[in-house]
């Protein structure tokens, strides 16, 4: 456990859900853990004891990959969780595929409505409909990432070959949803939970909070031990989505700090405004570090290690190079670097 992460606390300690089972958190609301086929090898998912209508049943908050190993952890829990009761909906935090892969699996499978934010919902059904790429795969990607120095021959056609990468793994989104809105209050079992938008990390995330719990599903906005992946992609090439994260974490301020934060990934914790703090901090350091670098023009690809110490795989190398363009846009914009096209078509900063 590192510094950062002894500063919060663990309620549940090491316990976590079985494969296939749950582990209930609070009245209602019960931690699933699905696995993922990367570093980050695991998702937290969530069921919340609903009402509607007068019909008992749950509420499944983000759904998991499309994998058929996902589908039949998923086929246990509905065996042995459910308390005999039907599903009767999905919400998703947000368009990522761990988040949304099985949202039409699981709306077709139980007949229920998808609950999400219209951007994410627009951006996953567009891009689940598409093998052309987009984001970490593809063409266009190869060429967004080129430009910013990556010139290893054998990454670019290993990321060109990725054309298919979301919708491998969304291949296909409910052709319906319900909107929620920042500050949309989601009735769940009698209880309020409030919508929280986040944005940076993805088009427009959608956080929950219930006073009643005292209880945040933060989705992937605030997580107790990696940083949140904020990025510039192929399809917004001069995005400056860093400051937008940042000032998105400041919205979970007013939440009380005993709050129970729920995220995507690793253990529930209390801490909420101290990991906040952590998160400002970290990037005010990363900025610094980047703009000290720049004193020589630098590349995006110039500032990986700068920023990632550790060695990368492919996929964790792909949201590197969107993270370091987001770093050095935020410093772009804010003023502190210029940016230059150089000869070769290499985008290289300075600092000012």
């Amino acid at each position: 456990m590192n510094p950062q992460e002894q500063a919060l606390h663990y309620p549940h300690g090491d316990t976590m859900p079985e494969p296939g089972s749950t582990l209930e958190l609070a009245p209602g609301v019960r931690w699933i853990r699905m696995p993922l086929p990367f570093a980050l090898d695991h998702i937290n998912l969530w069921l919340l004891r609903d009402k509607i209508d007068g019909r008992e049943g749950w509420t499944i908050v983000d759904c998991g990959i499309s994998r058929e190993e996902v589908k039949t952890l998923w086929e246990k829990i509905f065996d042995t969780q459910l308390q005999g009761l039907p599903v009767l909906r999905v919400i998703v935090t947000h368009m990522h595929p761990d988040h949304v892969g099985l949202a039409h699996w699981l709306c077709d499978r139980w007949d229920v409505p998808l609950e999400m934010s219209m951007t994410d919902y627009m951006v996953a059904k567009l891009w689940s409909s598409r093998t052309d790429g987009g984001a970490t795969g593809g063409e266009a990607t190869v060429q967004h990432f080129i430009r910013h120095g990556l010139v290893d021959e054998e990454s670019q056609e290993k990321i060109r070959a990725r054309a298919a990468y979301y919708s491998g793994l969304v291949p296909s989104m409910p052709n319906s949803f319900k909107r929620i809105m920042d500050g949309s209050r989601i009735t769940i079992d009698g209880h309020d939970w409030l919508a929280i938008a986040g944005y940076g990390h993805a088009p427009e995330h959608m956080s929950l909070y219930c006073a009643d719990k005292n209880v945040l599903i933060s989705g992937d906005m605030v997580l107790p031990r990696i940083s949140t992946n904020v990025s510039v992609f192929d399809y917004e090439p001069m995005g400056n989505p860093l400051p937008a994260y940042l000032n998105s974490l400041d919205a979970f301020s007013p939440l009380p700090v005993d709050t129970l934060v729920l995220p995507s990934h690793g253990r529930p914790f209390t801490g909420l405004h101290e990991r906040i703090a952590q998160q400002h901090a970290h990037h005010a350091d990363r900025l610094q570090e980047v703009l000290d670098a720049c004193a020589t023009p630098h590349s995006t690809t110039d500032i990986l290690p700068v920023l990632f110490k550790r060695k990368l795989d492919l996929h964790q190398t792909t949201f590197a190079m969107g993270e370091a363009i987001a770093h050095l846009h935020a410093l772009y914009f804010d003023g502190k670097l210029s940016r230059e096209v150089c000869t070769d078509g290499i985008i290289r900063f300075t600092k000012i």
